[in-house]
C-alpha cells in the first residue's frame, strides 16, 4: 500500500529518503573489467556464455542483420520511430553550439573552438523491454554534435541475436557499430578496447546496478554521461485532477522497475485518497503488475501539503527526474521549478510523451542530482577548446602585469616567461 505523508507531520529526511546508489557490486566489477582488459574478445565470449546463457560466433552485428531488422519492421511502426526521430533532431539541433572570435582588442584575438568527440559509445539495456527509445535519444544528439564513431553495445537473446527492434532503431538514429555485448563487460570493452571493440572517448546510456558500477569505475580512462539511479516520477497536482489520470501516470514509472519511484505531491486531501484507490485498482490490470506493485509499495509516496507554494517547494526538494505540473495553469509557476530533469506542463501531457516523441531527451538526472545536473544534450558530445593570440606589442602591454601577478604566486618560470620575450634582465627582479 503507498504511504501517505503529510508534510507538516513528517521530518523532511523522511520524506526525502531514498534508495542507496551504492550497487554493492563494486570487486565483481572490478574483477569483471580487469578480465577483459586482460583477456579481450575471449572474456566476452566466456562472460556472454555465462551470464547471457548464449554461446556467440561473433560479436559484431552486421551490416546486413541490421537492414534485415529494419526491412522486417511493420510501416506503422517506422513511421512512428521516423516521426519521432526527426522531433527528436529538430528539438536537439537547437542545442548546438557555435565557435565564437573576440577581437575587439589591438593585437588580441581570443576564441572559443567546438570539437565533436571522436568515438562514443551507447549502452542500451536488454531485460524485459526493448529500449528503442533509448537508442534515439543516446545517438541522434551524437550524430547531431558530429561524433565520428558511434557504437552501440546491447546483450543477445538467447538466440544469439539482437532484438530486431533495437537493431532498427539504431539504422534509423544513425549508429556506426554494433556490438551483442551486455552487462559490466560491455563498459569495460568500450573503456579499453579489445580484439574487435574499438575503445571510445564517451559512454552514454543506462543499465542495471552492475553497468552504473562499471561506469563509475572507468571514469577517467573515458568520459560518462551520469550515474543514473531507478526511474522516477513526481506528480504535482491540486483538486480538479481526475484521479484515474494521475495513478495512470504514477504507474508509468512504476512499471519500469521495482526500484522505481512515483510520488504524487498534492494540496488536496480528496485527491490524494481517490488516487491511492486508483492506483490498487489499476495496478492488477498491468501486465507488469508485479513490478509496479514493489514500487508503489517500496518506493512511492502520497505527500499532502496544505498549499500548492508548498507543493512546489517540496517538489523542488526532491528534485525528480520527471516532473509533471498538472493544473490548469501551469505556465504561471514554470518560473518557480527549480530542479527537475524534464518538466511536463498541464492536464494534457503524460510523462510518456516524453519518453517517446515530443523530442526533448528523456536521458535525466535521477535520486536529487537535477540539483546540480542536466538532461543529456549536444553538449555532452563536443569538446570546447579556448584559443589565444597576442602579437608582440599586445604582449608588451600587459607582459608586466602577468609577471607581477605571477611572482605574487611565487611561480617565477611563469613569471619569466611572460617577458622574456622583450627584456632579459628580469633575473635580476626581486619581486
Amino acid at each position: 500500500m503507498i504511504r501517505t505523508f503529510i508534510k507538516k507531520d513528517i521530518p523532511i529526511e523522511k520524506i526525502l529518503e531514498r534508495g542507496d546508489l551504492a550497487s554493492g557490486v563494486e570487486e565483481i566489477v572490478a574483477g569483471i573489467i580487469a578480465d577483459v582488459r586482460a583477456n579481450g574478445d575471449e572474456a566476452l565470449f566466456r562472460m556472454t556464455e555465462k551470464f547471457d546463457k548464449v554461446k556467440l560466433d561473433s560479436l559484431l552485428v552486421t551490416e546486413e542483420e541490421v537492414d534485415a531488422a529494419y526491412d522486417a519492421m511493420d510501416a506503422e511502426m517506422k513511421e512512428i520511430l521516423a516521426e519521432s526521430a526527426a522531433n527528436i533532431e529538430a528539438f536537439h539541433r537547437r542545442q548546438v553550439r557555435s565557435n565564437f572570435v573576440v577581437n575587439d582588442k589591438d593585437g588580441v584575438v581570443l576564441g572559443q573552438k567546438i570539437t565533436p568527440i571522436a568515438r562514443v559509445g551507447l549502452y542500451v539495456p536488454g531485460g524485459t523491454a526493448p529500449l528503442l527509445s533509448s537508442v534515439l535519444m543516446n545517438a541522434i544528439p551524437a550524430k547531431i554534435a558530429g561524433c565520428g564513431e558511434i557504437a552501440m553495445t546491447t546483450p543477445p537473446g538467447k538466440d544469439g541475436k539482437v532484438n530486431p527492434a533495437i537493431l532498427a532503431a539504431a539504422k534509423v538514429a544513425g549508429v556506426t557499430k554494433i556490438y551483442k555485448i551486455g552487462g559490466a563487460q560491455a563498459i569495460a570493452a568500450l573503456a579499453y578496447g579489445t580484439e574487435t571493440v574499438s575503445p571510445v572517448d564517451k559512454i552514454v546510456g543506462p543499465g542495471n546496478a552492475f553497468v552504473a558500477e562499471a561506469k563509475k569505475q572507468v571514469f577517467g580512462r573515458v568520459s560518462i554521461d551520469m550515474i543514473a539511479g531507478p526511474s522516477e516520477i513526481l506528480v504535482l497536482a491540486d483538486e480538479t485532477c481526475d484521479p484515474v489520470v494521475v495513478a495512470a501516470d504514477m504507474l508509468s514509472q512504476a512499471e519500469h522497475d521495482k526500484m522505481a519511484s512515483a510520488i504524487l505531491v498534492t494540496d488536496s486531501e480528496k485527491l490524494a485518497a481517490e488516487v491511492s484507490a486508483e492506483l490498487e485498482r489499476q495496478i492488477p490490470l498491468l501486465p507488469r503488475a508485479e513490478i509496479a506493485r514493489v514500487s508503489i509499495d517500496t518506493g512511492s509516496k502520497i505527500i499532502i501539503t496544505e498549499t500548492f507554494a508548498q507543493a512546489i517547494e517540496m517538489a523542488n526538494e526532491i528534485a525528480p527526474e520527471h516532473l509533471e505540473v498538472m493544473c490548469d495553469n501551469p505556465f504561471d509557476y514554470l518560473s518557480q521549478i527549480k530542479n527537475a530533469g524534464s518538466i511536463f506542463l498541464g492536464k494534457n501531457c503524460p510523462e510518456a510523451l516524453g519518453d517517446y516523441f515530443a523530442g526533448p531527451n528523456h536521458v535525466l538526472p535521477t535520486s536529487g542530482t537535477a540539483k546540480f545536473s542536466s538532461p543529456l544534450s549536444v553538449d555532452d558530445f563536443i569538446k570546447k577548446s579556448s584559443f589565444i593570440y597576442y602579437t608582440e606589442e599586445a604582449l608588451q602591454q600587459v607582459g608586466e602585469k602577468v609577471n607581477t601577478f605571477a611572482r605574487r604566486e611565487q611561480l617565477d618560470a611563469h613569471a619569466r616567461s611572460a617577458v622574456v620575450r622583450f627584456r632579459r634582465d628580469f633575473w635580476d627582479d626581486e619581486n
